[in-house]
């Protein structure tokens, strides 16, 4: 009975061994998670024209989440989440700066569509007596 007990003893504290080293190893989810989020926001300023119109801001999104993501490998947390908080705003600024200008051109041609309407108009239409 006091051989089951001492390799029952011996089992538990080697599972709690595994289990702290375990806990020790695994990453930060707040880390992680802001991580996912910036990678997100990159991927979405992407899709929307940011390589053209905001390429600087777009770089710099880039750039702050692979320093995240190499911080976070590192276990360095504090500065894996401060870095995917400025890559995320950064790529919403890419994002929002390719907006703005495809709305820019947007209008720009349905301005110069409504002169060449008018001008067509103009020109079409009978001289008033």
């Amino acid at each position: 009975m006091r051989m089951n007990t001492l390799k029952l003893t011996r089992g538990a504290a080697a599972i709690a061994v595994t289990v702290v080293a375990l806990a020790a190893c695994s990453s930060n989810p707040v880390a992680d998670e802001k991580i996912a989020v910036a990678k997100a926001s990159v991927q979405r300023a992407e899709a929307s024209g940011a390589p053209e119109y905001a390429p600087v801001q777009l770089a710099t999104a880039r750039d702050e989440l692979a320093l995240a993501e190499k911080d976070n490998a590192n276990r360095d947390l504090q500065p894996a989440t401060n870095l995917a908080e400025r890559a995320n705003i950064d790529a919403q600024l890419a994002e929002a700066t390719a907006q703005e200008h495809r709305s820019r051109k947007a209008a720009m041609e349905s301005d110069s569509g409504m002169q060449t309407l008018q001008q067509e108009t103009t020109r079409s239409s009978p001289a008033v007596q």
